[in-house]
């Protein structure tokens, strides 16, 4: 019932664009290790870079599990599920990296989320992936939701931050600058933006 796809286009494209949440998930090396699922919203914080190459902006939060994974191993797979129209779940399997602040690509990556003011969520990194299986299934078993609108709250409460506070949060918090397993998260003391 799965189909495989050689590159993310066409219909398969449209589906992931217009989906408003989607899933990343992305482990140690360590077989002991904890096991990151992170749901991931708001509309125009992510794109399609290329027919293999997906890209999403990482806002501030209480954990950086996704970038100490990404930084140890750079596996991660990214699901989006149909909660309306013809069921359906697509996943994308790749090698994903954090590009930081102080990237000389941030700025040419950030331009590629134009329907979002990224200054207002605490922007820390933009993770791009790039897709080595793309496939999709049934998705029969996922029940039909309704989109109503995206929270404001995260907003709110990071466009009150400016780089100084954002990295005085970030440090507060005991699993930004190191993951839960120990792994190096997100460097700190937070770069400035190079935009």
């Amino acid at each position: 019932m799965g189909k495989t796809y050689e590159r993310i286009d066409g219909r398969l494209r449209t589906f992931i664009e217009e989906q408003p949440l989607f899933f990343t998930a992305t482990a140690p090396l360590s077989g002991d290790g904890t096991v990151n699922l992170s749901p991931k919203g708001l509309r125009g914080s992510f794109a399609v870079l290329d027919d293999l190459t997906v890209a999403y902006l990482d806002f501030a939060g209480s954990n950086a599990e996704t970038i100490a994974h990404l930084r140890e191993n750079g596996r991660i797979t990214l699901m989006w599920c149909a909660f309306q129209g013809p069921p359906n779940i697509v996943r994308v399997h790749g090698r994903g990296e954090p590009v930081f602040r102080d990237d000389p690509r941030f700025g040419e990556l950030l331009a590629r989320f134009p329907g979002i003011d990224a200054s207002v969520h605490g922007l820390r990194a933009i993770i791009v992936v790039r897709a080595e299986l793309v496939r999709d299934t049934c998705g029969y078993a996922v029940p039909r939701m309704a989109y109503e609108e995206d929270r404001d709250l995260h907003g709110k409460r990071f466009a009150r931050e400016d780089d100084a506070s954002l990295g005085a949060y970030f440090a507060k918090k005991e699993h930004v600058a190191t993951s839960l397993d120990g792994l190096p998260g997100l460097p700190l003391p937070l770069p400035p933006s190079s935009v």
